[in-house]
């Protein structure tokens, strides 16, 4: 495959990125990597998940993604260990467990931007999962039960109870 840049020498390095789900692939040769700044694997300086990191966590030009009432990225301090936001942000790593609590506020952009979302649910396996997924199924159910009462949404709400019953009348019967 030839570099996607210059189109002259093979493509040695292959990156991939993913955006709202969309992916995106890239072919390019070390010179052109070198040329656009990029880091390359085993070279000295190479690539690091903390500089991968650093990137999500720049939110400098003019305070871009800064959440109302909270302070700069800049002024926040671990009051534990004394770690501030941009050190965290320049090396990719908290300094104690103290650090995901004074950078809460920050932390769940990043999150969102780095794994699609804010909470983790793990994965389910195929064999042993069934019982699993049926009890999320039934908890999903219940909370858009209660959304639907708090919303006035009476006849929507009547159905989904009569779908929880069922439902749990099928695995009671199991």
């Amino acid at each position: 495959m030839q570099c996607q840049e210059c189109g002259k020498r093979p493509a040695t390095l292959h990156f991939t990125k993913i955006v709202n789900g969309e992916k995106t692939e890239f072919h390019i040769c070390e010179s052109c990597a070198r040329e656009k700044g990029e880091l390359i694997p085993g070279t000295s300086g190479g690539f690091s998940i903390h500089n991968l990191l650093s990137g999500f966590l720049d939110f400098s030009p003019a305070n871009k993604g800064l959440i109302s009432g909270t302070k700069p990225p800049e002024h926040l301090r671990c009051e534990e260990c004394g770690m501030t936001y941009s050190q965290f942000s320049k090396i990719g790593r908290f300094g104690c467990s103290s650090c995901y609590k004074y950078f809460n506020d920050r932390l769940d952009p990043l999150f969102k931007k780095v794994h699609g979302n804010t909470v983790h649910v793990g994965k389910i396996p195929k064999r042993s999962g069934g019982h699993i997924q049926f009890k999320r199924k039934l908890d999903n159910l219940r909370q858009e039960l209660q959304q639907r009462i708090v919303q006035e949404e009476f006849e929507a709400a009547a159905a989904l109870r009569d779908q929880i019953r069922e439902l749990e009348k099928n695995m009671s019967a199991e």
